[in-house]
């Protein structure tokens, strides 16, 4: 436990922790697998997985479904988010990662809708959602394999006609203060309602923002705060917040995330908190085990459906 709050601390102070996602907990649901090498073309055998759906610049022509679990998943007939709506800008347009599973871009575009209704604010700058057929992506993001994952850019959204140049060379902004212990004065009370009206929406399983968000969100919410259970600390998510939609109602191929803890959870994001500004003693007891590099994904690792949706034209 001291080790892990430790680690907390350390990714707090060093940069390169936005990236990170947290892993799906354990659900009912077993994803079928490949069960044999020769479920999978020639072409495809011994490949990482991530090169395999790198190459895909468009959706699969298949029913939408998502198939595995948001770290190790994909998606059969994603649709691509316009680039330009009444109320959002797709983002980083070279990396063709606004591609998403329906429900996600429906909930992208009323979402922006009502941000569009903020003082200040004419919608969203929308992030990554999923690669055209989803899947691991050449860099990045472990999750966002299942066209279920958006990230949604922190800065106020102020012009809804950038060009395709400024959407490659202009940056979101910071929200935090004190290695993520604060909100800085950059963040306003438009960022807590768009991100609450995120949370209120029954498709959303979770959103992932960083801790001192968290805790200024619970102190600044007067009225409902059943929303609040949704929202979840985690490393990096200060230039972005980063919504989970759950899986659509049907899809028997995918592997929703476990429901969050009981409660707001603002005591636990408190204790976020607490360990970036107080950080524990490092253990003095060396791992007994030496942690192995992550193996590359191959197609054999992902639910046997991916095959198909990489295949089809």
């Amino acid at each position: 436990m001291v080790r892990h709050v430790a680690l907390i601390a350390l990714c707090f102070a060093i940069a390169g922790c936005g990236g990170s996602t947290p892993r799906p907990e354990k659900s009912g649901y077993a994803a079928e697998r490949i069960s044999s090498q020769k479920e999978i073309p020639a072409s495809m055998r011994g490949v990482s997985a991530k090169q395999l759906f790198g190459k895909a610049n468009a959706g699969s022509n298949q029913p939408p479904a998502p198939y595995g679990s948001y770290a190790k998943g994909c998606v059969a007939g994603a649709q691509q988010l316009a680039e330009t709506g009444p109320t959002w800008q797709a983002m980083r347009l070279s990396r063709n990662r606004n591609w998403g599973h329906p429900e996600t871009i429906d909930f992208i575009e009323k979402l922006s809708a009502k941000a569009a209704r903020q003082p200040g604010w004419n919608g969203l700058y929308i992030g990554d959602i999923s690669q055209p057929r989803g899947g691991p992506m050449l860099t990045g993001h472990a999750s966002h394999q299942m066209g279920l994952d958006v990230d949604i850019w922190m800065l106020t959204p102020n012009r809804m006609n950038l060009s395709r140049a400024e959407r490659e060379n202009i940056s979101s902004i910071s929200m935090r203060r004190a290695k993520g212990a604060f909100t800085n004065s950059d963040w306003t009370r438009q960022h807590h309602e768009v991100i609450k009206a995120a949370a209120q929406d029954p498709r959303t399983a979770r959103i992932f923002v960083f801790p001192g968000a968290k805790v200024r969100m619970c102190k600044d919410e007067k009225g409902d705060r059943a929303w609040l259970r949704k929202i979840r600390p985690w490393y990096g998510h200060h230039y972005h917040f980063h919504v989970r939609l759950k899986c659509p109602k049907g899809m028997q191929g995918c592997v929703n995330q476990a429901a969050p803890p009981a409660g707001d959870g603002c005591a636990d994001a408190q204790q976020w908190v607490d360990n970036i500004l107080t950080p524990p003693p490092p253990s003095k007891t060396p791992p007994k085990v030496k942690p192995k590099p992550r193996r590359e994904l191959t197609l054999a690792d992902l639910p046997r459906q991916c095959s198909a949706v990489l295949q089809s034209r």
